[in-house]
């Protein structure tokens, strides 16, 4: 899935607004102006004014995005920043972010339509090399933001 039409789901989410992003982005040290999520909000690539949102960047959202819902871990050192997302990534983030358990996005996929059981969720967020790992793909993506923002929104 496109790190934009991800961005456009959590904002519409959250109801951030451009600000939002850019503070966001701030509390992990990435710089970004308003006219940069102005780009990345935009639907399609033949739009004028269309930027694609690089891995870095949205790693950067996310991470902000857990610090912004659940505070800094002073304790913890900082962790690096991945040069590459993908959907798996993309989802392990949300569900720190959103204190999300296996039950939760079980039942949060099954109000979004898509029946799941508890080891399928679990394979997603295995360590690559194991033997059980799955990938993450777009329709699973946008099926788990779908329900999350049902909860959120409701």
């Amino acid at each position: 899935m496109l790190n934009n039409d991800t961005l456009r789901s959590i904002r519409y989410m959250l109801d951030l607004g451009d600000v939002h992003v850019v503070e966001i982005l701030a509390l992990t040290g990435q710089t970004a102006t308003r006219e940069d999520v102005e780009g990345w909000l935009k639907k399609d690539e033949e739009e004028p004014g269309f930027v694609a949102m690089p891995d870095v960047v949205m790693a950067h959202f996310l991470d902000g995005l857990i610090i912004h819902r659940r505070g800094r871990d002073e304790s913890q050192p900082e962790r690096p920043v991945e040069t590459r997302i993908n959907n798996n990534t993309v989802l392990k983030k949300l569900r720190v972010a959103f204190e999300l358990k296996e039950d939760d996005i079980v039942a949060m996929l099954g109000n979004a339509g898509m029946r799941v059981t508890k080891g399928e969720v679990n394979a997603l967020f295995r360590q690559p090399k194991h033997s059980n790992f799955r990938l993450c793909g777009d329709q699973f993506l946008r099926n788990f933001l779908k329900g999350l923002t049902n909860r959120l929104r409701g």
